[in-house]
């Protein structure tokens, strides 16, 4: 079967209109995205588990409530992938990670739990780095992912094979994790939003390998999908003792919010093809944020932060690993495990003492301002084999626009916002007050009207 590309890059708004209209139906768009995995696949790579029957009997069970007029949601019927370091009851888990091969969950996590009660079908799981260490797609277990945009570039990482899926025109939604910036990076990459939540606002289980870090989230082709995905998987579970948080809160407005620019944050480095685009959307934005003000250094980096709390996790989790199967780890992670085991407890309670004066700081920060745009990433997406992108290397993390708000916990997006010259994607990020992801959303709702930009046609993998 050939997939029709049309039917490819519809979002879920519009599947469910064409539902309601009785002009396509679940089984249809299943049968379709199945196809286009097919068509996709292995050139992408992005794909490392595949459940094409029981996605099959699902779009089944979704046109007959269809039809009866009962459909569960604003989901139901939608095409779904899922990340491998998020569980799917019933398929292979490995984490990207050989020490995981042979794993099989019984029990979904609760964001699969919540979309399949909301109608949506997984269609298959998709790569990540092991455990999502790097942001860059290639794993010891499944090798390297390509961006649908450019095979010869990479869609970026963790959530590479998300981006991917949803890039490709393979699912219009797809359910990324986020430890430093790993849903961002690559919606940026490929040209699509993703959205980072309030720590808490969705819950991770089975814990995640950096349980202080580790968000779940969505990425898709519009803010209105990507806004769906989250008030359906937010919500306090249980058994992640983080998830506290109530559900999504009521849309607000945005005129009159009090938004602030940082090209670099004064500490990144923006390469003048990201640098030109963002520039520009901003100068649009000002259209619909007048009082728009400019900042430099809110702050100062906090990489080495990040850096040992993400690799202190990653220490915590592999320790039986480490000491009874090294080699089934990945050598890079296995290396910044030792050298972070090789720095003193005064050292590390040093590390952790800063972050808490990072948190003060952008507490501060975010008292006079409730927005802030920097850019997402400082480059496109770069040639495949290198882990970071060429230029950065003496970097202690590449990614200086996102992971600060790990360290806090604050909700965070990225907006496709234009092009470069050769017709890479560039994202803008747009970071929200605490808890105020009905703030973000509807900031990116409008940013996106704004800058209206003209979809782009499915890349022909």
């Amino acid at each position: 079967m050939t997939a029709d590309a049309e039917l490819c890059g519809l979002d879920a708004g519009a599947l469910q209109a064409a539902f309601r209209a009785r002009r396509l139906s679940p089984v249809e768009v299943i049968d379709n995205a199945l196809a286009r995995m097919d068509e996709t696949e292995p050139a992408l790579n992005a794909f490392v588990a595949r459940c094409d029957a029981q996605a099959r009997a699902e779009a089944r069970a979704a046109e007959a409530r269809h039809r009866a007029g009962v459909p569960l949601g604003p989901l139901d019927g939608v095409p779904v992938s899922v990340k491998d370091l998020i569980e799917v009851a019933g398929m292979p888990c490995s984490y990207g990670s050989r020490s995981m091969l042979g794993h099989v969950p019984r029990a979904d996590a609760p964001s699969v739990a919540r979309l399949r009660a909301a109608g949506a079908i997984v269609v298959g799981k998709t790569a990540t780095s092991e455990f999502g260490y790097k942001g860059y797609t290639e794993s010891p277990v499944h090798g390297v992912t390509r961006n649908p945009r450019d095979l010869a570039r990479t869609p970026g990482g963790s959530s590479g094979g998300a981006a991917a899926s949803v890039a490709a025109g393979v699912t219009p939604i797809a359910l990324g994790t986020d430890g430093g910036g790993s849903i961002r990076s690559p919606a940026a990459l490929t040209g699509l939003v993703g959205i980072k939540a309030q720590f808490g606002r969705v819950p991770v289980w089975p814990a995640s390998a950096t349980p202080t870090l580790a968000h779940v989230g969505p990425l898709a082709r519009t803010v209105a999908d990507a806004r769906a995905v989250l008030e359906v998987i937010a919500g306090p579970d249980r058994r992640d003792h983080s998830s506290l948080l109530p559900a999504m809160l009521p849309a607000t407005p945005v005129t009159g919010l009090r938004v602030a620019f940082s090209p670099t944050l004064g500490y990144g480095r923006v390469l003048p093809e990201v640098a030109g685009p963002v520039a520009a959307a901003v100068d649009v934005l000002r259209g619909l944020w007048p009082g728009m003000a400019e900042i430099e250094a809110p702050f100062p980096d906090p990489a080495e932060i990040l850096a040992v709390e993400f690799i202190g996790g990653c220490s915590a989790r592999l320790a039986d690993t480490l000491a009874s199967a090294p080699e089934t780890i990945d050598p890079p992670l296995r290396a910044a495990i030792a050298a972070l085991s090789a720095r003193s407890a005064a050292d590390y309670a040093r590390v952790v003492a800063e972050r808490m004066e990072h948190r003060a700081r952008l507490a501060h920060l975010f008292e006079g301002i409730d927005l802030l745009l920097t850019p997402t990433t400082p480059t496109p997406a770069w040639p495949l084999g290198s882990g970071v992108p060429p230029g950065f290397e003496d970097a202690t993390v590449w990614s200086y626009f996102t992971y600060p708000f790990n360290l806090t916990g604050q909700p965070a997006a990225s907006l496709p916002c234009g092009l470069t010259v050769s017709g890479l994607p560039v994202g803008l990020q747009i970071v929200a007050h605490p808890q105020c992801e009905a703030m973000l959303c509807a900031a990116l709702a409008a940013a996106e009207q704004a800058l209206s930009l003209p979809p782009r046609p499915l890349p022909p993998v």
